[in-house]
């Protein structure tokens, strides 16, 4: 539900100064009434709909529809009296920002009956007023029938645009805590023992440096073989850390697109699994800033990533079937392709976008690169 200041609805189409002028117009409707009774009439509706429209905003339970239940009255009496039927505009635009889907419904059933009941009745009257300001009426009436089932639709899509950006929020916490977890694991399995190991062993060589030196030696060397372990793996724990593992990537996409309900496909043809770690962190960071554009712009329903590896070159492909960055005019903004194609730079790689019938991403490392890497590692 809006605040209760947001009198003007946003997103409707109109600006804040036409909603303003349908706030006076009642006024300029009363005041030709030659009758002075009508005229008080006609000013108390207006202060007592605007007053219960504010409190509509702010109240809570029964009394909200007891609120709205006035409001219809007070239309109904200014078409009929006043041939004033802007005051429904007002209406629908509140039964459309109302959460409840039974409320909405019967609210919404309700005005639109009663507003077209009441200017059918004005038409039967015969009345000058009515005839004379007949497009406007119809207009009223469509934005009657058009304007709660817009502004219901926009905020059950917001909403689910917001659940959408928590449950990512949720899932980037979760596999920080998951790798978190999995590095105290590492530390523990790697240095632990090695640790308690080097311990127990300057323990013992304290002990029998003076009685039996040679044993303590050998012991010391034991020491000094168990710590350059430890820091080897250590070492090597860091490395793969520092790279992004292009399976772990995939998983990732996974979670992350069906979370997005977007259906996910992955197909891997002649992939080695010997890439040197360059190139593999180079996939992974492109498959990754990929995907993150997939959800973030794309539309689509469904995603498929290929990865394969030909005689010159390896390819990862990612096609969605959305309109994206491209329906969106985003595209010639970068949404992250530049930070793609840098990355590429380092491998002599090169990115190809395809926009017919979604947007296809296809990216490639030439095989040179890829051995160049292997030796360096060796």
């Amino acid at each position: 539900m809006q605040n209760w200041y947001h009198i003007f609805p946003k997103s409707t189409g109109l600006s804040a100064f036409a909603w303003l002028v349908f706030c006076l117009l009642p006024f300029y409707f009363i005041f030709r009434s030659t009758s002075l009774v009508e005229t008080l009439l006609g000013v108390v509706l207006i202060v007592l709909f605007f007053t219960t429209y504010r409190l509509s905003f702010i109240k809570k339970g029964w009394t909200v529809y007891v609120s709205i239940s006035i409001e219809i009255v007070i239309s109904i009496g200014m078409i009929l009296y006043f041939a004033y039927v802007y005051f429904s505009l007002f209406l629908a635009f509140y039964i459309g920002n109302i959460e409840s889907k039974a409320g909405f419904i019967v609210l919404y059933i309700v005005n639109l009956v009663t507003t077209v009941s009441a200017v059918s009745v004005g038409f039967i009257m015969d009345s000058p007023q009515f005839i004379a300001q007949t497009p406007f009426i119809v207009v009223s009436i469509v934005g009657v029938i058009l304007l709660p089932l817009t502004l219901n639709s926009r905020n059950k899509r917001e909403k689910l645009e917001r659940k959408l950006e928590d449950a990512n929020q949720k899932i980037s916490r979760l596999m920080v805590i998951e790798e978190r977890q999995r590095i105290a694991r590492d530390l523990h399995d790697t240095l632990g023992q090695k640790l308690s190991l080097i311990g127990l062993k300057s323990d013992l060589a304290k002990k029998i440096i003076e009685r039996d030196p040679e044993t303590a030696k050998k012991e010391v060397d034991d020491i000094n073989h168990t710590a350059r372990m430890a820091l080897k793996e250590v070492r090597e724990m860091v490395s793969d850390m520092k790279h992004a593992k292009l399976k772990d990537e995939i998983i990732h996409a996974k979670h992350i697109l069906e979370a997005a309900e977007i259906t996910f496909h992955f197909n891997e043809e002649n992939t080695s699994n010997d890439l040197p770690l360059l190139v593999e962190n180079v996939l992974g960071m492109c498959l990754k800033e990929a995907v993150t554009n997939v959800v973030k712009h794309s539309k689509a329903t469904m995603c498929h990533v290929d990865i394969s590896n030909t005689q010159n070159e390896q390819v990862l492909i990612v096609r969605d079937n959305g309109v994206g960055a491209v329906g969106t005019g985003e595209l010639r903004k970068g949404n992250g392709l530049q930070g793609i194609k840098e990355r590429l730079d380092f491998v002599n790689g090169y990115l190809a976008v395809d926009t017919l019938g979604g947007t296809t991403l296809t990216i490639r490392i030439p095989k040179a690169i890829q051995q160049k890497g292997k030796e360096g590692l060796e």
